[in-house]
């Protein structure tokens, strides 16, 4: 039997996915945090609450009594891209707070939600610390990783859920998490024409670029992926070997990225030469990079006649994030425009128009959609997150990616929280 409505606490509310979600289960919100100030005003225009600021501030007993907590808590201190500082900084230790608030108003039931990587962080530790912190508190615990493309939202976005009640879980069942068909071009505006997200010329050279490269390949080759061009003519030794330490001689007889001889250089002037993932390598090459280098070069060769066409504009581009490539579209039409593009730091990935990638908080890295030759736009992102078209958005695409990349997921929240929340 769904249970009675009851009364929630919306911490680190960001863009309220969790007052979204419980709202549309009829729950009232009573109180919600949130120290970005943008964020806590729009807040109170989507939902009529005055928000609090900083959660580490606030006295518990100034905190209403409630009956579901919700947070998501923040999650750079655990992500992979955050470097994964998670306890030792001080935003990872706002999970102690959460623990405090539970601790002192004993709500009957919690929905956490964090990034996957906390699952995994410091080797199993931090969950297991959250976990027991938890069940002293005398809650059943669960936790589950989900993604939007799961129930059919056209993201892929892994993030643990964590529920917990304090008369236990027998009642609790997990949604089936099934790899759905799904597809962008359900939640993409036909009629946008807004040239703050056109892309830039500048990266529409780029992906000319790349484009040319794959037409010039035969027509059965798909590209290595990920692709990384430096290799292309390179001949540095990987194997048993530690930059850090080694003689400028001993790398003479070899060739660095692109092709270039090292031949009577100086260290210092071979390691420009280099790739900057070799500069930044401490020790010897982990297993994968081996492989990943030996790959490129095999490739290069293979195909070198059709490559060297191109190879001097591959080098034109310079940056070197640029100059890696990654073909997430198997056998389909070798044509960029017809995908999803991103520009990472890690290199430029082609994707399937099944699901957009997670959203991220950095701007450079938004989403482009091929065929529209513009940026995801702010409602999109929003959809992806299954925020509803009347809530109102940060005003700039970086303020509003930044909250969306933070966001939770309100319909798998929903789905959630009608399992969960019974009386």
């Amino acid at each position: 039997m769904e249970g009675r409505n009851m009364r929630f606490i919306d911490l680190f509310a960001g863009l309220g996915g969790f007052h979204i979600a419980l709202s549309k289960l009829g729950h009232q919100c009573v109180f919600a945090s949130e120290i970005v100030v943008e964020l806590k005003e729009l807040y109170q225009q989507n939902f009529g609450i005055e928000v609090s600021g900083d959660i580490t501030k606030i006295p518990l007993e100034n905190i209403p009594s409630h009956d579901i907590l919700c947070a998501g808590f923040p999650c750079q201190p655990f992500s992979k891209a955050g470097r994964q500082k998670g306890m030792e900084e001080e935003r990872g230790k706002l999970i102690d707070r959460v623990i405090e608030i539970l601790e002192y108003h004993k709500p009957k039931y919690f929905i956490l939600e964090n990034v996957r990587n906390l699952e995994k962080h410091n080797n199993g530790q931090t969950w297991e610390y959250i976990k027991n912190a938890l069940e002293k508190l005398n809650y059943s615990v669960e936790k589950k990783i989900i993604s939007p493309h799961h129930i059919g939202i056209p993201q892929h976005r892994e993030r643990i859920f964590i529920v917990g009640c304090k008369t236990g879980l027998s009642h609790f069942n997990w949604f089936e998490s099934k790899d759905i068909v799904t597809d962008t071009k359900s939640i993409i505006d036909d009629d946008i024409n807004d040239i703050a997200l056109t892309i830039e010329q500048e990266k529409i050279r780029v992906l000319e670029v790349w484009q040319k490269f794959l037409k010039i390949l035969p027509e059965n080759v798909r590209p290595y992926s990920p692709l990384w061009s430096m290799e292309f003519g390179a001949t540095y030794p990987y194997e048993n070997i530690d930059y850090t330490s080694v003689k400028a001689e001993d790398l003479w007889d070899f060739k660095g990225s692109f092709g270039i001889p090292l031949m009577g250089l100086t260290k210092e002037e071979i390691m420009k030469r280099l790739p900057n993932y070799i500069k930044t390598q401490k020790g010897f090459f982990p297993k994968w990079k081996q492989n990943f280098l030996k790959n490129n070069r095999e490739f290069y060769q293979k195909n070198k006649e059709s490559i060297d066409l191109v190879l001097p504009d591959i080098i034109n581009l310079h940056v070197e994030s640029w100059q890696k490539f990654e073909w997430n579209c198997l056998d389909l039409e070798k044509n960029i425009w017809n995908y999803i593009i991103q520009f990472r730091g890690s290199g430029i990935r082609i994707k399937r128009t099944d699901f957009f990638p997670s959203l991220v908080t950095v701007r450079t890295q938004m989403p482009i959609i091929g065929w529209k030759k513009r940026y995801i736009s702010r409602r999109e992102g929003a959809r992806t997150q299954s925020i509803p078209d009347d809530i109102i958005l940060p005003a700039t695409l970086p303020a509003a990616f930044k909250a969306l990349g933070n966001s939770v997921n309100t319909e798998i929240v929903y789905a959630i929280a009608k399992e969960l929340i019974k009386d």
